[in-house]
């Protein structure tokens, strides 16, 4: 049912990469959303203050800031499908991350006056009027919910979306909570004791916790988070596919939206390569990356002397001894420059954000073992540059090729 919706609603659904596309599906989604909990919502309010259930009014109450959050999400989709202009040259898509919040917020006040609500019942108890009629519209709710969660879990796996992931979070938290309502209905009816207020109160909670999850989601692509390992990988290797590419490294990738990427990467080539040559493979791979993986790749240019046996074998012993002291180390960028006294050498070193250990130190450790390896006259003393690690710690493999 949920591919015939998508194929039946979505033209050229399987481009999810064009813009679009992706807005059909976020409009889809929110379109069906607020179908769905407006019908739900009128059901249980009904219901509830027919049958004078607290917890059901308390869940259809949800329903409707369901439907409320799907409303903003359409708008939120409309508006972050709204192509670039002079103020906003890299798009609107990050309107998506506020629509959210705003989704989120709307969730925790819902929950924050149902707490009062259900409060309330438990301090002035009534009995509920039990009817089958309760049962069938929750139980109904619950299979709609169920299919809500996995149709928005669907969507959001197809367009990257965080705002689809948590409205089917929400979902899936709702088959929950009707659940439980549904478990008081039946106790009070086999046990006779009042517990419809104590199980509104686990909803509202439950509804609150959920509305603070959604936020936290949301923050993290706003204040800039590691990007998917798998994404990087895929770019990683791409480049490394080209013919000519030694390595990469100081690889960064940022965001404005869910789909509008841009990437900065260092290329190894041989120094010995014609420049005119290494700079139409470059040009043809950032080309490549626009067309292919709408990515806006930027490459810097990095030539690396490969036939040099003293500078391969002083790489070589601080590859093994920068990996000894942590897995996720590497180095990049290595000359050397001779004295008459001593060698500098010279490189870059990328840490992990959490690297423990301190800069002054980590070199200092670097300095001392390579000296102590070749144990000879001339002294090294190293000029190192430490970068930190932006996207993965897989990623600046020594001897990628």
């Amino acid at each position: 049912m949920t591919n015939f919706i998508i194929k039946k609603f979505i033209k050229d659904y399987e481009n999810t990469k064009d813009s679009s596309v992706r807005e059909a599906y976020g409009k889809l989604g929110s379109i069906i959303g607020i179908i769905s909990n407006v019908f739900l919502c009128v059901s249980k309010i009904s219901v509830g203050l027919i049958f004078k259930s607290i917890s059901i009014t308390a869940d259809g109450v949800n329903n409707l800031s369901d439907a409320g959050s799907s409303v903003i999400t359409l708008i939120g989709f409309k508006m972050a499908g709204k192509p670039a202009d002079k103020k906003h040259p890299f798009g609107h898509e990050r309107i998506e991350y506020i629509s959210g919040m705003i989704v989120a917020f709307v969730i925790l006040l819902l929950g924050l006056e149902l707490v009062k609500s259900s409060f309330d019942k438990i301090i002035n108890p009534e009995p509920i009027n039990f009817s089958y009629i309760m049962i069938f519209v929750l139980i109904l709710s619950i299979v709609v919910k169920l299919w809500l969660s996995y149709f928005n879990g669907k969507i959001a796996d197809k367009i990257s979306s965080t705002t689809m992931k948590a409205t089917s979070m929400d979902s899936r938290n709702d088959v929950i909570a009707t659940s439980v309502v549904l478990v008081s209905i039946i106790v009070s009816k086999i046990t006779g004791y009042q517990i419809d207020g104590y199980m509104g109160m686990i909803v509202a909670l439950f509804i609150m916790f959920s509305g603070i999850n959604i936020l936290k989601d949301l923050m993290n692509p706003l204040l800039g988070e590691l990007p998917d390992p798998e994404f990087v990988e895929s770019i990683e290797n791409k480049i490394i596919e080209y013919e000519g590419i030694l390595n990469i490294h100081d690889l960064v990738v940022h965001n404005y939206g869910p789909s509008k990427y841009f990437a900065t990467v260092h290329a190894e080539v041989d120094a010995k390569q014609d420049i005119l040559i290494c700079h139409d493979l470059i040009d043809n791979i950032e080309r490549d990356f626009a067309r292919d993986l709408d990515i806006n790749l930027v490459i810097h240019l990095d030539p690396v002397v490969t036939d040099d046996k003293e500078i391969n074998k002083l790489r070589e012993q601080l590859i093994v001894i920068i990996k000894s002291i942590d897995e996720r180390l590497s180095m990049h960028d290595f000359r050397i420059v001779k004295g008459k006294t001593h060698t500098n050498l010279i490189f870059d070193v990328v840490i992990p954000v959490d690297f423990k250990i301190p800069p002054k130190e980590l070199i200092n450790q670097i300095e001392r073992s390579i000296n102590e390896e070749n144990n000879a006259d001339e002294i090294y003393y190293l000029v190192v540059t430490i970068d930190k690690n932006y996207v993965s710690t897989c990623l600046n493999k020594p001897n990628m090729k």
